[in-house]
């Protein structure tokens, strides 16, 4: 690749807050697809879902999210970018 990122590294990951953020802040977030859901109790749920090119790059979301001050829920790698995310597989 040609920002000097070996393509294995790169790996998608489901990130969720509590919170609610929308589409124009895609960008900050590496163009990770944001989705937005209310819970039960009426809490939204905000979970970034896209191909994260390297752990630093991972961090910098994450520190993103914290300086945002959104309370992290869970951070799950869910695959390669040529996989179809485990959600996808199957329902809970």
């Amino acid at each position: 690749m040609s920002d000097g990122t070996d393509a294995q590294d790169r790996q998608v990951y489901q990130i969720r807050v509590q919170g609610g953020l929308d589409e124009r802040r895609s960008d900050w977030f590496e163009d990770m697809k944001l989705g937005v859901e209310r819970t039960s109790d009426d809490a939204l749920i905000t979970t970034l879902t896209g191909v994260v090119a390297d752990q630093a790059r991972l961090r910098g979301i994450l520190s993103k999210l914290w300086d945002m001050n959104l309370m992290l829920i869970s951070v799950i790698r869910v695959g390669t970018p040529n996989t179809k995310p485990e959600h996808d597989r199957a329902e809970r």
